[in-house]
């Protein structure tokens, strides 16, 4: 079973620049989308023998997700059940017969961190969000999670040590997390591989290879012996992130 994750920084943008033939190419079970930045009825896009299930946020050209799945959910849920965090679209979750698929867009600290607070206020209830489901059948939990977790996951870690997404604080909820019966998987599997996600749209970062990963798949620890692998797919293009995958 393979899932996708991507992050498309605008998904009306992204399919200028080639999504459907990279959906398609991907050929994936599950393909979860974070950054949608749209409102219902700006984009009709459909794929044969795929359901799709969308989360809005409240304000326009903002935040949102959305999950195209080839298996129809027992149940689908918007959000965590708390209204502080339930207006930006950021959590969708699907039940499967085995276990429960969470996208997220980790919501970022912004500049001077202004929003750090609201983010470790966020990281608590997310993860207790995530516990309360795991309680019950494993979970897979994927998206932008906006944090390169250990400096190897980051091209400049001293230069970015107070940076939103590689605070001390976010870094220690991430650890906490997988602390938690959690695996990243792709550290799992590939402990010292260097291999971003993400570049900044200035200073050529992409073209430079100065870049972040921040978009995971994490899967319950019980789910350890399932994951057969995990990549990055840095050959595509259409983001500032490129996709994220598991193989189940």
């Amino acid at each position: 079973m393979k899932l996708i994750s991507w992050n498309v920084n605008g998904l009306r943008a992204c399919v200028n620049k080639g999504f459907e033939d990279n959906f398609k190419a991907l050929d994936a079970d599950f393909f979860c989308l974070q950054e949608t930045k749209m409102q219902a009825g700006q984009l009709d896009l459909q794929f044969d023998g795929y359901e799709s299930f969308w989360n809005y946020a409240d304000k326009k050209g903002y935040s949102g997700t959305a999950i195209y799945t080839r298996h129809r959910p027992l149940s689908v849920s918007y959000g965590m059940g708390i209204d502080e965090h339930d207006h930006e679209g950021r959590v969708i979750t699907l039940e499967t017969a085995d276990f429960y698929l969470v996208t997220v867009y980790t919501p970022n600290s912004q500049d001077e961190l202004r929003r750090l607070d609201y983010r470790m206020k966020w990281e608590d209830d997310f993860r207790a969000y995530l516990k309360q489901l795991d309680a019950k059948k494993p979970v897979v939990v994927c998206g932008d999670m906006n944090v390169a977790h250990e400096e190897i996951d980051i091209k400049n870690p001293k230069t970015n040590r107070r940076n939103a997404g590689f605070t001390d604080e976010e870094r220690e909820k991430m650890t906490l997390l997988l602390a938690d019966g959690f695996i990243d998987t792709f550290r799992t599997l590939y402990p010292e591989q260097v291999t971003y996600s993400w570049w900044s749209y200035r200073f050529h970062a992409r073209e430079k290879n100065t870049g972040w990963r921040i978009d995971y798949f994490l899967a319950s620890e019980r789910l350890r012996s399932q994951v057969k692998d995990a990549k990055i797919h840095t050959e595509i293009f259409g983001s500032d992130h490129c996709p994220v995958e598991l193989d189940l």
